[in-house]
């Protein structure tokens, strides 16, 4: 039944030994044995000893007061006082006497166990009445699972001394904080409501206690250290976020809704704006300085969950010496923080090197709903915190009806943070006031709710008699709160209403961004800047590249392939691996950083890269075998390398890594998909994020993603990167997709990410097979001065004039033509790269159907009609291509049989040869 069972079944003679070695050291016996002996004054107080002198019958009953205590510790918060509209579902929390061989009868019993929680010789009604206090008042504490002693006693220490302060120890100044952060919370709600009737803005009724929460955690952390907050959240009180915490001007708030200003940044085409986000910097009471960050979010819920964490490692590997100077917020719906999994992933992600951001304090906003869905259909858990578990986080349940306890449970989470660089859960029990949003009707689905929140008192009201019937504060103050801020809102509704034109007042991006453009067209994309290296210098890269540090011993399959980077050095036919180190190394030696994530790319997938190798001679300080980062030593001064293998995700990774990119432009940061139509299961970070991101919110990013891509009879899962995807989410130049057939070209379009005075998004189809092929072999030369991205690359190998037909293609399909085109002889036909399909270089392109005037020109690609570029290109670029060669439209991008799939390819390129 209990921790304290162990006690009771133990023969005494071991308790008496237990003891002895307790008294030389508390820490060598077991917690629970531990707990035990520093409460229970041994022997009575007489000079005792043996154990077996011990009134048993006594012993017993202290033991069992000890299991009530440790009971109520665990299981208290099931009994909580935590919801504000009715009385909690019976969660059998097993908290009765009886439960514990207890009795009314013992009551008036003195026990020393009360010491466990400073009351000492207490009677069992004494120590009952403060367990329930503590942990069955308005806050539920969960922190028993977590299995480190020193934060689970921490917490255990903060809680039964501060649940036991009168108002848990706030001062009056910060009482009136509270109101008046409720005060505006609620007010703002009740004049958006009146002014724009039924116009969404998903408000905030019922949960304005947060905004007053989300003020003490902000003011908490300054206080412990922290200079900067990155808060994400959905739509769910975001309007309100933004005015009264992220202090956005209420006439810039009235203009959006009057439509006299831009929904978003002027250089962006905006969002509604319950989506919009905001930076700014507060000044806490204290007179500490913090920087606010809000991140924009779509209607995807909790999905800006690991962009605010990669923002956040931005900033802790880039500006601050602290991670703990960075906090991270997440803002959560009870009914998304346990339906979306994304969460799960971010949680995953919490404590892993490349990923961690010293914790995260999350905020649910429990209304008790989803859409319209009661929690009984929206989780299987008792609490939607369940994922909190999975890394043994604290949870604080809170009544949300109780401002103080809400305040509590927040500092108390953001402490935790500070201290241990864990994450903590504050669970703000509260209620929606309207449906969904304020035009949806919330009776249909749930009337027995709305008829207890029409009968109930709104947080102000609730707090206010609080403070009024204690004297805090009278009743002229607490008009003259309302009063002076209804009154401020009117005036400027009534000033925007006046006004014919109002400026748009949205701050700009991070300091690092400036120098960078924010306007370019077309004309930046007709040729690419020269980003090639002096020769000396790609020399000496590669010569660093390919010497390991001394000290290091590989493994033998290592030192093959070292012999065979040798080959390719002195054979001047540099292949893919070595290419792409070129690029991250030419890139550290101009001194900027570099960051790649994704599953195991530091050896690469296709075991290509090795940017790590594994050190047989040294172990690190978790006694693994230690790494070498190739790219830790290629110049005397050079920016940082960060590589990291990934967890298995891609949707929470991704995200991270389009995080970090927003607050790192000067970083070349790249994420490798496994496959690259692994990148599916991050659909939703491709499209709402890293394509629209600059045209919604003015958010620009210059993230590269690698996706292994190519038909190779690997059969529907692991052949096709979907490149038609990326090419239809194309529009307004916002970002480049390559298909590139070189290393060289490979190395230009890294160098290019950081060379151009703007910042594009690259996504990139990475070859497989061709990885170790010497086809596709560079020379050094092709990377040396005076060399750039090659956005088309011509047939070298035939005459124009002989030319009667003009393939072109992307992509690993050019090998496959280029050895028929040389099998066959077939030099009447030119085989041409386009390397970039978007913005796609149409100039070009025309200039080489010019050169071949007497040929007709077709498109050639290996994936099946519907898929590829083909419909990209015939449907938006300037008409080159009579038509295409590629397999019959299909539902399943390849062929599961290698022998089919074979057969199909010399067939498409046969019939391009017109054979």
């Amino acid at each position: 039944m209990s921790n304290y069972s162990f006690v009771a079944n133990a023969h005494p003679t071991f308790i008496e030994a237990l003891y002895r070695q307790y008294q030389q050291d508390p820490n060598s016996v077991d917690e629970h044995w531990a707990i035990f002996f520093s409460g229970f004054d041994y022997g009575d107080g007489h000079q005792q000893t043996s154990v077996t002198a011990l009134d048993f019958v006594v012993l017993q009953k202290e033991i069992q007061v000890r299991q009530l205590i440790y009971g109520y510790r665990t299981r208290g918060h099931l009994s909580a006082d935590t919801n504000p509209l009715k009385k909690r579902r019976d969660r059998h929390a097993t908290l009765n006497l009886a439960d514990f061989g207890l009795s009314e009868a013992d009551y008036n019993t003195v026990f020393r166990a009360g010491e466990e929680i400073n009351l000492p010789n207490a009677t069992l009604r004494e120590i009952e009445a403060r367990l329930k206090h503590i942990y069955c008042g308005h806050i539920g504490f969960e922190y028993v699972h977590i299995e480190n002693r020193e934060r689970r006693r921490w917490l255990r220490s903060q809680i039964e001394k501060r649940s036991l302060t009168a108002d848990y120890g706030l001062g009056l100044e910060q009482k009136k904080r509270i109101l008046s952060k409720i005060n505006d919370a609620v007010i703002l709600e009740n004049t958006l409501a009146v002014k724009y009737t039924g116009v969404k803005r998903f408000g905030l009724e019922g949960g304005e206690t947060a905004i007053a929460a989300l003020d003490a955690i902000i003011n908490a952390g300054a206080e412990a250290g922290v200079k900067e907050v990155v808060i994400g959240m959905a739509h769910r009180g975001r309007i309100n976020v933004l005015a009264n915490i992220m202090g956005k001007t209420y006439d810039q708030m009235f203009a959006e809704f009057d439509g006299k200003t831009s929904v978003g940044p002027m250089d962006s085409s905006g969002d509604v704006k319950y989506h919009l986000g905001f930076s700014s910097q507060t000044t806490t009471p204290a007179g500490k300085q913090v920087e606010l960050k809000l991140l924009p979010n779509p209607s995807h819920l909790e999905t800006v969950n690991p962009v605010v964490e990669g923002f956040a490692r931005a900033k802790i590997d880039l500006v601050y010496e602290q991670a703990s100077e960075v906090m991270p917020i997440l803002i959560h719906g009870d009914a998304a923080l346990a339906g979306q999994g994304i969460l799960f992933e971010v949680i995953q992600m919490s404590g892993l090197e490349g990923y961690t951001t010293a914790g995260t304090v999350h905020f649910v906003i429990n209304n008790q709903v989803g859409f319209t869905t009661d929690f009984d259909d929206a989780r299987t858990s008792t609490y939607s915190t369940g994922v909190a578990q999975v890394v043994q986080s604290p949870v604080f349940h809170v009544n949300g009806d109780d401002p103080e306890a809400v305040i509590f449970a927040s500092e108390l989470a953001t402490a935790y943070r500070q201290k241990f660089a864990c994450d903590s859960f504050v669970d703000m029990v509260c209620y929606r006031k309207n449906g969904h949003n304020e035009g949806d009707n919330a009776t249909f689905t749930q009337p027995e709710m709305v008829a207890l929140i029409k009968a109930h008192d709104n947080p102000l009201k609730i707090y206010s008699n609080i403070l009024l019937s204690r004297g805090d504060v009278n009743t002229p103050y607490v008009a003259g709160l309302a009063t002076a801020f209804s009154d401020m809102l009117n005036q400027t509704f009534d000033a925007v209403r006046a006004a014919t034109d109002f400026p748009n007042l949205y701050p700009g991006l991070e300091k690092n961004w400036e120098g960078l453009r924010k306007t370019f067209d077309i004309a930046d994309f007709e040729a690419s800047p020269i980003t090639g290296v002096p020769k000396e210098q790609l020399e000496q890269l590669l010569g660093r590249l390919l010497t390991l540090p001394e000290g290091v011993v590989p493994v033998p399959d290592v030192n093959r392939l070292f012999a065979g980077y040798e080959k390719q050095r002195n054979a001047d036919k540099l292949q893919w691996g070595l290419g792409e180190l070129l690029g991250y190394a030419s890139i550290l030696a101009d001194g900027k950083d570099v960051r790649m994530s994704g599953q195991d790319v530091k050896r690469g997938t296709f075991t290509h890269r090795h940017a790590i190798v594994i050190d047989t001679a040294k172990r690190d300080k978790n006694n693994d075998l230690a790494e070498c980062n190739r790219l830790d030593h290629v110049a005397e001064k050079q920016g940082k390398m960060r590589i990291y293998n990934s967890f298995l995700s891609e949707y929470g990774v991704l995200g991270f890594e389009y995080g970090y990119s927003l607050a790192a432009p000067h970083t070349l940061t790249v994420w490798e998909a496994q496959f690259g139509d692994f990148a599916n299961g991050a659909q939703i970070m491709i499209d709402q994020y890293i394509a629209a991101s600059e045209s919604k919110w003015g958010r620009i990013s210059g993230l590269v993603m690698l996706l292994p891509h190519g038909y190779e009879g690997q059969g529907p899962e692991h052949s096709s990167a979907r490149l038609e995807r990326f090419l239809q989410l194309c529009g307004d130049l916002n970002m480049v997709v390559t298909n590139i057939t070189t290393p060289a070209n490979l190395f230009h379009a890294l160098r290019r990410q950081l060379a151009w005075s703007f910042r594009k998004p690259l996504i990139n189809m990475s070859p497989k097979g061709l990885l170790r092929s010497e086809a596709a072999a560079s020379s050094l030369a092709d990377f040396a001065e005076n060399t750039r991205f090659q956005e088309v690359i011509d047939d070298a190998a035939v005459q124009a004039t002989k030319v009667k037909r003009v393939l072109f293609c992307s992509g690993k399909v050019y090998f496959d033509l280029l050895n028929y085109q040389t099998a066959q002889k077939r030099y009447d036909v030119a085989v041409v790269r386009i390397e970039q399909l978007y913005p796609f270089p149409d100039k070009q392109v025309a200039n080489i159907v010019a050169k071949y005037q007497k040929a007709d020109a077709y498109w050639v690609q290996e994936e099946s009609r519907n898929m590829g570029a083909w419909m990209h290109i015939n449907t938006f670029c300037q008409p080159f291509a009579k038509g295409c060669f590629s397999r019959t439209a299909s539902s399943s991008p390849a062929v599961g049989s290698a022998k089919k799939h074979a057969q199909e390819q010399a067939e498409l390129v046969a019939n391009a040869f017109g054979a």
